[in-house]
């Protein structure tokens, strides 16, 4: 069993920090899923109607990512970590999820913002990692909560 934990971490880093102690504690390799053009703090406020990230998400607009995982057909898990954007992953995320074949795998997501919580978060994933066997996701702070909650699946 091979696990990876992909991750997009924002201005604070809240999610960088979870999903780098979650990888090191249960041994899975780490990607950081990086847009090729990086978010600054205009780009992510959401009160601006006009900001990157509001532009991006009324116009579903996919979001060119930095790299690639390397023999990704190797993993059977796969956690995704982010923060919540609009009840729902960030673009970045889903323009990630795009690029492979999720066949098979098994998908967790976790999301360390938003006072909205999880939302539907699981659900509107799904179409993005069609042929995961499973998709769940949980609203967390620690990567001991997401180690806890991935133990219970």
């Amino acid at each position: 069993m091979k696990t990876l934990v992909a991750f997009f971490s924002a201005e604070s880093g809240k999610t960088a920090g979870v999903a780098k102690k979650l990888a090191s504690e249960i041994e899975a390799d780490l990607f950081e899923i990086k847009p090729t053009k990086p978010y600054d703090k205009a780009d992510l406020n959401y009160l601006n109607p006009m900001s990157r990230c509001n532009r991006e998400k009324v116009g579903k607009k996919d979001v060119p990512v930095e790299g690639r995982v390397q023999n990704f057909e190797d993993y059977d898990t796969v956690i995704l970590g982010f923060p919540i954007w609009y009840g729902v992953a960030p673009n970045v995320v889903n323009t990630f999820c795009k690029e492979y074949n999720w066949s098979g795998k098994k998908v967790a997501a976790f999301a360390t913002s938003g006072g909205s919580g999880i939302g539907k978060t699981a659900e509107k994933l799904r179409p993005y990692v069609q042929g995961a066997t499973s998709v769940n996701a949980k609203r967390v702070s620690t990567a001991d909560e997401v180690k806890n909650w991935l133990e219970n699946l």
